[in-house]
């Protein structure tokens, strides 16, 4: 797949783009629709270097501008970043690595740690105190893989049904509208829509859609959803999501026994600040809770998924090439195959 957001990111971010920031100006009045709901539209981008899990040479969630230097040096994107600069043979045409899966160039991460309330942070998790998602081991596998970048390694290339659902274009494989929303290597963009009755959550990867209702309570008798079964409220000038009946194929962070709570705050002119509650006692040992910056961007671009039908009939047609061959299909590409150890 090609990603047309890539380009411009990676432009404005080698012209000095700005870190992520969400501040709260004690005299900030957020806006009102014309229903007098606090209004959340717009186009905002969760891309930073922090990460939901917080990194084992962080200190704490808060961190120093010195220990920002030293995450941000020690950051995989920047070390990727590092090792390809200044070599000619890593243009946009040329495939430098072939056991790389994607080379820099085509990764839009964000260009900093992210902040808030102008304080940098080493997580997102902000509960439990040492920034980790507290699993019961039980359930790590099937969270590990709503996170993972490399979800369909060494599937079957039979049908199209063989792959996974990102590849499919069913669903996309960097958490899409959630829950719980985070940030990845690429496509982090969103778009949030209010009506009097419903919002609706549109990601950049895939363009995927979660729909909340406003009111009303969950339907026990609904079928599972992409994107779970949303309820909203608004408490003051927050806007408060409850899902739970996510389709299980989406390999959410919840179960069916599961609930994620969302808040949705307008801090400033430019900036949403997001805050979730996890609640599922069939995969984690303790409910656990975060906290990420919205920033406001140019929105998302298209998503080409399967790049005009060419990708899928290009993937089972070279699986029986290696067929015929005499090779193992399913080869998986890694990422940041080759880069150097962090300093």
């Amino acid at each position: 797949m090609k990603y047309t957001s890539i380009v411009t990111a990676i432009v404005c971010a080698l012209a000095g783009a700005p870190a992520a920031v969400a501040q709260s100006g004690p005299a900030y009045n957020p806006p009102k629709t014309s229903w007098g709901a606090p209004d959340i539209q717009g186009f905002f981008s969760s891309a930073s270097l922090t990460n939901m899990s917080r990194p084992a040479s962080a200190t704490g969630l808060i961190v120093s501008d010195a220990e920002r230097e030293k995450l941000y040096k020690g950051n995989i994107y920047t070390r990727v970043a590092k090792e390809e600069s200044g070599k000619s043979e890593h243009t946009l045409l040329t495939d430098a690595n072939p056991d790389r899966a994607y080379n820099r160039f085509w990764m839009d991460p964000g260009a900093d740690l992210g902040k808030i309330n102008g304080q940098y942070r080493s997580s997102w998790i902000v509960e439990p105190a040492n920034g980790q998602i507290p699993f019961i081991n039980s359930g790590r596998g099937a969270v590990r893989a709503a996170t993972s970048e490399e979800e369909f390694s060494d599937l079957a290339s039979d049908n199209p049904e063989d792959r996974g659902l990102p590849e499919r274009c069913v669903w996309g494989f960097t958490g899409g509208p959630g829950p719980v929303l985070f940030n990845s290597m690429y496509n982090n963009n969103y778009q949030i829509v209010q009506t009097p009755t419903q919002v609706m959550i549109m990601s950049e990867m895939n363009h995927d859609v979660r729909i909340i209702n406003i009111g009303g309570t969950h339907d026990p008798k609904t079928l599972p959803k992409w994107g779970g079964d949303s309820v909203g409220r608004y408490e003051g000038d927050t806007l408060v999501v409850e899902t739970v009946n996510v389709e299980p194929r989406q390999k959410s962070f919840i179960s069916e026994k599961g609930k994620v709570t969302e808040r949705f705050t307008r801090t400033s002119e430019g900036q949403v600040l997001y805050q979730y509650t996890v609640e599922d006692p069939t995969r984690y040992s303790q409910p656990w809770k975060g906290e990420m910056p919205l920033n406001a961007s140019q929105g998302p671009y298209e998503y080409a998924c399967a790049e005009g039908n060419y990708s899928m009939f290009n993937l089972l047609n070279g699986a029986r090439t290696m067929e015929r061959e005499g090779r193992k299909n399913g080869v998986r590409k890694q990422i940041f195959a080759g880069v150097a150890e962090a300093e």
